[in-house]
């Protein structure tokens, strides 16, 4: 059993199933960064200078009593909130992460395609045709 296992753990594709995860997580923090940071900024401007990720509604109030003017604030009374702003930004980095493994998806499959359309290069001849094409060249030289 443990040779079996040890046949799985090293399989390549067990390799580059981790490095895939690997990739994959600091990919997230990536795109992460690039909503928080750069998209909804802009986005919380253009709305009147929101910000996304402090949008909230207070289910039940914790003590004090609110209101609170932030949602660490809320957080800290011990209130429940419900976080919809987060939710939004959280919605969109989805958005772009599935944007950008279609895009991945759609390019390997678009290479898979015209690498099935390439013409097949025709087989070697074999060594009987080959010396059937020297008799043949030379019969046409000595005519």
């Amino acid at each position: 059993m443990l040779s079996e296992f040890k046949e799985f753990a090293v399989k390549g594709n067990m390799l580059d199933m981790a490095v895939g995860i690997i990739i994959g997580a600091a990919f997230g923090t990536i795109i992460t960064s690039l909503v928080n940071d750069v998209i909804m900024p802009p986005v919380g401007m253009a709305m009147g200078g929101l910000d996304f990720s402090q949008l909230h509604a207070v289910l039940q109030p914790g003590e004090p009593v609110g209101p609170y003017a932030t949602l660490a604030a809320a957080q800290e009374a011990g209130a429940v909130t419900l976080n919809w702003g987060s939710f939004i930004n959280h919605i969109i980095s989805f958005l772009i992460v599935a944007f950008s493994v279609f895009m991945v998806v759609r390019t390997f499959n678009n290479m898979k395609r015209e690498e099935e359309a390439a013409p097949e290069a025709p087989p070697e001849p074999s060594a009987e045709e080959t010396l059937l094409g020297e008799i043949r060249d030379l019969l046409r030289a000595k005519a």
